[in-house]
């Protein structure tokens, strides 16, 4: 029953080492919104803005992820016209503002006033009784883990300045 038990803990210990060597998490970012099931429109999105390849790139990135529910919020018409071919420039500029270059944690964005994001400009960040401010948006979970980063799930859309 020894050996049993012994050789278990060190399948579980190479099995952690694995893990930890492989980043930890098998699927970027793409693939973790994916398979959350709550960020369909975001993930449409970012196909059609062309921004995929970037987003399962080496990174790391911090991503504020609206949910289909924040991205249902828009006024009517906004996410039809800006899933448009002609409009993928200004839905690229918006994608870009919910990404962070760089893996921030929650712990650490508590600790900030404002983030520089890909697209150049920086989101406003407060804190205001326990609750996280990203820009207008609420953060509703944070660190979720991919291998190229992390996601922070927020219950609107940003837009930049």
């Amino acid at each position: 029953m020894k050996v049993k038990t012994s050789i278990v803990s060190i399948v579980l210990v190479l099995g952690m080492v694995s893990f930890l060597i492989a980043g930890g998490y098998k699927k970027d970012i793409v693939d973790t919104a994916v398979e959350a099931g709550s960020f369909n429109t975001l993930v449409a999105a970012v196909k059609a803005a062309d921004l995929v390849e970037t987003l399962k790139g080496e990174g790391p990135f911090t991503v504020f992820a609206p949910t289909d529910d924040a991205f249902a919020k828009l006024p009517a018409g906004t996410l039809d016209e800006l899933l448009q071919p002609e409009n993928k420039a200004k839905l690229q500029a918006i994608l870009t503002y919910h990404v962070v270059p760089g893996k921030v944690m929650a712990a650490d964005v508590v600790n900030l006033d404002s983030a520089k994001t890909v697209n150049g400009q920086s989101l406003t960040i407060k804190v205001e009784s326990g609750t996280v401010m990203v820009d207008n948006a609420t953060v509703v979970k944070t660190d979720v883990p991919a291998s190229n980063g992390v996601i922070h799930v927020i219950d609107a859309v940003v837009l930049p300045k």
